[in-house]
Parts: C-alpha cells; sequence; structure tokens
C-alpha cells in the first residue's frame, strides 16, 4: 500500500496561482480543489446555442457574457467555473475571476447535477447580484430558471419562452436545443 494522501485547504490566493498553471481544471469549495470532469456533445452544443442566443442581450445591456473558463468567487474560498454567466457590475481588480454575475447558466450532466441543484444553487443564489439561475438539461428538453423576487421563485419550461431577468430578453427554449441530440434519461 502506498504512502497516504496529505490534504490540505487551500487559500483563495494559493488556489488561483495554482489554477493558472494547472494542467487540469478545478473548481475550489471551502478551499478543497475538485478536478473537473469533461463535458458530452449534448453538453457543448448547448452551451455553444446558449452563447449564441444570450450574447446579442448581453452586449445590448453592456454586460459581459462568459463562457466555461472564467471562474466566479461565490466564498472566501469557493470558486466554480459556471457553464455561462452574465456580469454587468464593474469588473472586480483580480483579472482571474468574477464575483457579481446577474445570471448564471448550468447545463446538466449526470455527474453534475446533483452539485448544480443543491450546492450551487445555494451559493449562487446568497449572491446579491443575481437575478437568475437558469438550468438546461442535456438529457430532455426542460429549462429551469430560479429567480430572486423576494422569495425564490422556480419556473420550469419545456416549450416556448423563458423570461431573464437582468438581460431584459427571454430564451425560446426551442433554440437552446437547435441540432443537439438529447443524451436521453438513461445516459
Amino acid at each position: 500500500m502506498g504512502e497516504p494522501a496529505r490534504l490540505r485547504r487551500l487559500t483563495a490566493e494559493e488556489y488561483l496561482r495554482e489554477e493558472a498553471t494547472s494542467p487540469v481544471k478545478r473548481e475550489l469549495v471551502e478551499g478543497v480543489p475538485y478536478a473537473m470532469a469533461g463535458a458530452g456533445r449534448a453538453h457543448n452544443l448547448i452551451v455553444s446555442n446558449l452563447h449564441y442566443l444570450l450574447y446579442p442581450l448581453a452586449r445590448r445591456k453592456g454586460c459581459r457574457l462568459y463562457v466555461a473558463d472564467m471562474k466566479l468567487k461565490v466564498g472566501e474560498a469557493t470558486f466554480y467555473y459556471p457553464d455561462l454567466m452574465a456580469v454587468c457590475a464593474p469588473p472586480p481588480k483580480d483579472p482571474l475571476y468574477e464575483e457579481a454575475p446577474c445570471l448564471v447558466v448550468e447545463v446538466l450532466s449526470p455527474a453534475t447535477e446533483g452539485v448544480d441543484r443543491r450546492e450551487k444553487l445555494w451559493r449562487y443564489l446568497s449572491l446579491p447580484s443575481l437575478e437568475g439561475y437558469l438550468l438546461v438539461s442535456a438529457r430532455e428538453r426542460r429549462v429551469e430558471l430560479y429567480r430572486k423576487e423576494g422569495d425564490i421563485l422556480h419556473q420550469v419550461a419545456e416549450e416556448g419562452e423563458v423570461p431573464l431577468p437582468c438581460l431584459e430578453g427571454s430564451l425560446p427554449v426551442a433554440e437552446v436545443y437547435a441540432g443537439v441530440e438529447l443524451e436521453g434519461p438513461e445516459a
């Protein structure tokens, strides 16, 4: 049997320094780094469609729209890589992350759905700037929107359009899934 591995928590500064040269993309949760898995075809095509649909709305409002590689700081020692995020606030001084998105989007996969629905849901909704959190399924045609309007409102759409808080537009569900062969419920 080999030597036991020592786990230690990283500070935000250590994580950002290590992540800049890491060959593996990692999220940091309460100081503990977690490697991220790659995404499948449906996931990637949905993210591409979402970027195509959201970019004109973000640009019209003077917001920045990020896809997958920009970190989001949600706590002193917690950073995620959302699939997409729209930020309309001025950028923080550190160019390696954002911290005030108005909209965050995660495309669900079997490996990440539990974390996206539980841990990330509550961490994202705790951000004062956040107006909406979209969960988009890669297994079935389903878009869920969580909004903060006093209480947290949850809306599910399988067709039609989903209103987009902060970007002042809507998201046509059919266009989100255009050209995408869904992975199916057993995937």
